[in-house]
């Protein structure tokens, strides 16, 4: 089976030449000829919705007879997200480093994934690892707490089968 010349595959990933990419409009998000530095938002952007949930209730309270009551809701969704608008102290590089000095094994190829635990969504970056080795032979999941640094859960390690 050939590969057309517009296309490469190899241990780095798919590869798609930029010319093709832009006649059939990939996303940018999937267009691997987009690089530089990426931030993951903060969850601290849920205080903007807070703040419109706060100015629904008292539009509520002053527009409709009884507003009140509905404006008990809005204002128990803006307290959530109020609660729940934690800061993302921790990057995800910095979330590599911590879960690497958490395995016994030396690291290679890592990735790391943003999650949210709990009712007041804790962000916490779930951190892949594998082993140096080629091919690695030993992976481990860390979960880093993004708000404290700290390791949330004991690291799961196992060995990578052989091929």
């Amino acid at each position: 089976m050939t590969e057309p010349e517009s296309r490469r595959v190899d241990r780095e990933g798919i590869h798609i030449e930029r010319d093709l990419a832009d006649s059939v409009a990939i996303e940018e998000e999937l267009d691997s000829n987009v690089v530089g530095p990426y931030r993951f938002p903060s969850p601290t952007r849920r205080r903007i919705a807070g703040w419109v949930f706060v100015v629904g209730a008292v539009l509520t309270v002053v527009l409709l007879d009884d507003g009140w009551i509905p404006a008990l809701g809005f204002v128990a969704l803006a307290l959530w997200q109020f609660a729940a608008s934690w800061p993302l102290n921790i990057d995800e590089h910095q979330a590599l480093t911590i879960a690497g000095s958490a395995v016994d094994f030396p690291v290679g190829h890592a990735s790391a994934a943003v999650t949210f635990r709990g009712l007041r969504s804790v962000p916490r970056w779930s951190v892949v690892l594998y082993s140096a080795a080629e091919p690695p032979d030993r992976r481990a999941l860390v979960v880093v707490d993004a708000v404290t640094g700290d390791v949330a859960e004991e690291p799961y390690v196992e060995d990578v089968p052989e091929v």
